[in-house]
């Protein structure tokens, strides 16, 4: 086996020639810390493309092996096979010193990572590269990026999906034409620094039990307590906290670890002790009582509201027209925003697609300023031939409105503000304004300075057609690939767009991704905060980021694809009812604001691999350092996401403190 084409010799380029350990695991469940891996395999390759070694063995678990109808490995067919312990030391031999390739590697990662621990060796692995996220950044003309698509598409054969074996050789074929088609765009390669997680502390700790019941409100002087209520505890206690705690939330309270303007009561022996929690709750006039008059009024603790149970189907979907006519909640803003995004003050209705089963978008475009005149000149001429109509086309010619429906859009040069003028023209045009540069990308629009961009060159090679951004007054396209006209894109969402979500049944996941230009220096971290019905999280550990990836009950995850992109999901049908809202926003660490980094592509789906539903080029931000990207919310029986774009200039602490979470000073 070869992974270097004729065409392309990895050998002689450094940046995609490398030692590559190609891996696969079979599992018993979604969990890492919670199931294990059933079967393993793993190929090495040489930067030449040479094959150096293969490996591949079932797994006994000593557990249910669950889906069977995946795998299909039965406990009868893992019986007598060897534990991971017995094979960990010849695995990580082969791992040692390679770059571990896997589709969806965090997975795979995640779980050899919790194996490993287990059997009480060290994971030798540096970095890994997820060929996922690798065609993210290609972007090829297929419809799922689902390793069995990408095998057709690259004409890979596969045998036998799910055996982990077969996976891997096909894994071998699919990164073989990744890395050609990377090395084509001049693409730097997404590869994920992996440090030693061999310490406990990276195990989730044991999930607190959800809150049955809404916050009904502070108490009132004298009592009562009323199930739901927020509870937080400061200074010593005679009573153990463990136990005073587990009294609390056996009477149906909600014990917070810190102190809110939604907090019901603080309990404190010492009201003069001047802790972070007291000082808050006298700013925010919470009451407080000390523990014995809690320990009284635990014994008669009024009932509560419960929090509505969640269908676990959804229901058929509505009309544009009656979806349109629900207002749509206001954008939240947990903290006042030092710098509010610019809105240019004349908005126009959205342009909404008329096609079957197509999501509507429940917002307004603002306008942006156009050029005086066009001027469609092209420095690069297309040289694309025609192609024949096709239902983009002859959509776009029916909306004449929008000429840049389903077409890509590239823009290269120009200040922060400029650029991100030419997108907001680009998405009323009806097109996508592209943030990298991938084979999906059909247009460049250049703004002063773009000559000076290392992409122009490949730019030229690839003869993609440039204009100057006059163009955007009246657009005459050229062209474009039979494929891409018919590859239905995302749904393209201005800032504030909203689309509903086709499904939201236990099990199914749901994804929010976030990538900016791969240029990029700075650490951005995508963090999420589940959130009640007055904007808080009923636990500090409902605040998902970089420290803590997961939340306790494994129904949001934060996954690193890259060094520019990341991606939250999140199971729906198995958040707890009183989770309202799924608030994602990244953080920039360090001094550089979001004018540094520009754009910041947000786009939702169903999975990993599945179809984007929709995407929006979010690149108002100028000073600051935080942004609230996105939020998947509830709408009566619906699940909904919104782009939202709103910045702050304060840290991640004060943001996360401004959903009730105890960020230590």
């Amino acid at each position: 086996m070869t992974l270097a084409a004729a065409d392309l010799d990895v050998s002689n380029l450094p940046a995609y020639a490398h030692d590559w350990a190609l891996v696969d695991v079979e599992t018993s469940g979604l969990v890492a810390r919670r199931d294990r891996v059933l079967s393993v395999a793993v190929v090495t390759v040489g930067p030449d493309g040479e094959r150096t070694g293969e490996f591949s063995t079932l797994l006994d678990p000593g557990c249910d092996p669950g889906p069977v109808h995946v795998h299909g490995l039965t406990a009868e067919r893992l019986h007598g096979a060897p534990a991971f312990e017995e094979v960990a030391q010849r695995i990580a031999g082969m791992l040692e010193g390679r770059v571990l390739v896997a589709h969806n590697a965090q997975f795979d990662y995640d779980f050899l990572a919790h194996e490993f621990a287990r059997a009480g060796v060290l994971l030798p692995v540096a970095r890994r590269l997820c060929t996922l996220a690798l065609n993210r950044r290609v972007d090829p003309p297929t419809q799922d990026l689902r390793l069995g698509t990408l095998a057709a598409h690259y004409g890979v054969r596969q045998l036998q999906a799910h055996d982990a074996l077969d996976d891997t050789r096909v894994l071998a074929g699919v990164l073989r034409a990744s890395l050609r088609e990377a090395a084509r765009l001049d693409l730097p390669l997404p590869f994920v620094a992996c440090p030693p997680r061999q310490d406990a502390r990276f195990t989730p700790s044991p999930p607190k039990t959800p809150c049955a019941f809404r916050n009904p409100g502070r108490m009132a002087v004298g009592g009562p307590l009323v199930q739901g209520m927020k509870i937080a505890v400061t200074g010593a206690t005679a009573t153990a906290r463990a136990e005073l705690v587990a009294r609390a939330v056996a009477a149906g309270l909600n014990v917070m670890g810190s102190v809110s303007r939604h907090t019901g009561v603080l309990v404190t022996n010492d009201r003069s002790s001047g802790s972070a929690k007291a000082r808050r709750a006298v700013a925010e006039g919470v009451p407080v009582i000390d523990e014995q008059e809690f320990l009284r009024l635990l014994e008669d603790v009024r009932p509560g509201t419960a929090h509505e149970a969640s269908p676990q189907t959804a229901p058929a979907p509505e009309s544009a027209a009656s979806v349109n006519a629900v207002p749509v909640p206001a954008v939240p803003t947990p903290a006042p925003p030092v710098n509010a995004l610019p809105v240019p003050p004349a908005p126009v209705p959205a342009a909404r697609d008329s096609g079957p089963g197509e999501p509507t978008a429940d917002t307004t475009v603002p306008t942006s300023p156009k050029p005086t005149s066009p001027a469609p000149t092209s420095s690069l001429p297309a040289t694309r031939k025609p192609e024949p109509a096709a239902p983009v086309a002859a959509a776009r010619a029916a909306d004449p409105g929008r000429p840049l429906r389903g077409r890509r859009v590239l823009v290269l040069g120009g200040t922060h503000p400029e650029a991100a003028s030419a997108r907001v023209r680009v998405v009323e045009l009806g097109g996508a304004a592209a943030i990298n540069l991938s084979s999906g990308v059909t247009d460049v629009v250049l703004l002063a300075g773009a000559e000076a961009d290392r992409r122009m060159r490949r730019i030229a090679t690839l003869q993609i057609p440039a204009y100057e951004e006059a163009w955007l007054d009246a657009p005459v396209v050229a062209p474009v690939p039979a494929w891409s006209e018919r590859r239905p894109g995302p749904q393209v969402l201005p800032r504030g767009g909203v689309v509903d979500l086709p499904d939201r049944r236990a099990g199914s996941l749901w994804s929010v991704s976030a990538t900016w230009a791969q240029q990029t220096t700075c650490e951005i971290d995508l963090v999420a905060f589940l959130v009640d019905e007055d904007d808080q999280v009923s636990c500090d550990e409902h605040f998902v980021f970089y420290g803590a990836p997961e939340s306790p009950d494994g129904a949001v995850r934060l996954l690193t694809d890259g060094p520019t992109e990341q991606t939250v999901t999140a199971d729906l049908g198995a958040l707890p009812p009183a989770v309202r809202r799924v608030v994602v926003a990244a953080a920039i660490d360090g001094t550089p604001t979001f004018g540094d980094v520009g754009a910041v592509q947000v786009t939702t789906g169903p999975g990993g691999s599945a179809a984007p539903l929709a995407q929006a080029a979010l690149d108002a931000a100028t000073t600051e350092r935080t942004l609230l990207l996105a939020e998947l919310y509830r709408r009566g029986p619906l699940w909904r996401f919104r782009a939202v774009g709103q910045g702050y200039d304060h840290g991640l602490a004060a943001l996360a403190r401004s959903y009730g979470v105890d960020v230590a000073d």
